[in-house]
């Protein structure tokens, strides 16, 4: 190999600086994506239109994202992961299974109000996105009825187990369903918060302790 022949290496310095300035482009565009989910929805909401809202070009959304789902699924993860977060800070100190369970459900709502709109959207059906094979990304509410069945396990494992006939997995699905429907029915007829989370703790213990 001649000298001419030979690759230029960039200093480790360069190389860092390059991969913070990547990182902090894909955070705004995820930024950006995140307020035009919520806004406008999916489907009005084009990959041109997050590029520009972030202040960077059309091309750079595509160093990120391969299109449009995939940047909508990464929206999505980073809910499941910040909820995830923000619920478990809240209920540290949370005890017994009714308690715990309210806590949970005190902590869900707590989120929900101190960032509209986002869990409203990152529920968003995969029917609703499309979907492209067996292989395609869950989105939140599935990916939230599994950590509802860690959860139910856990709680099982501490306050004497699951019902035989139940399956943890099923369980979690089905509280997540309850939540997300009875959410919608309160909101609607105006039922206050706290009627809404005794209602539901009293109806999650109920079920476990059928």
């Amino acid at each position: 190999m001649t000298q001419n022949s030979q690759p230029v290496l960039r200093p480790a310095k360069e190389r860092a600086s390059s991969g913070k300035r990547k990182g902090e482009s894909r955070d705004r565009l995820l930024l950006a994506a995140r307020r035009l989910f919520i806004e406008r929805g999916y489907h009005a909401t084009r990959p041109q239109d997050v590029a520009r809202a972030a202040g960077v070009g059309h091309g750079t959304f595509y160093l990120h994202f391969a299109d449009k789902k995939a940047c909508f699924l990464a929206f999505v993860d980073e809910a499941r992961q910040e909820l995830r977060d923000f619920v478990s800070q809240k209920t540290s100190s949370a005890k017994g299974l009714e308690g715990t369970i309210e806590a949970v459900l005190d902590a869900i709502y707590d989120y929900a109000e101190s960032h509209p709109g986002v869990l409203a959207t990152a529920m968003t059906d995969e029917t609703v996105i499309g979907r492209d094979g067996p292989e395609v990304a869950q989105t939140l509410l599935a990916q939230w009825g599994e950590e509802w069945a860690v959860t139910v396990r856990q709680l099982a494992q501490d306050h004497g187990g699951l019902p035989a006939a139940m399956d943890e997995a099923i369980v979690g699905q089905a509280i997540v369903g309850a939540i997300h429907q009875a959410s919608a029915y309160s909101y609607w007829r105006k039922i206050p918060r706290h009627v809404l989370v005794k209602s539901l703790t009293k109806f999650i213990v109920r079920a476990l302790h059928a």
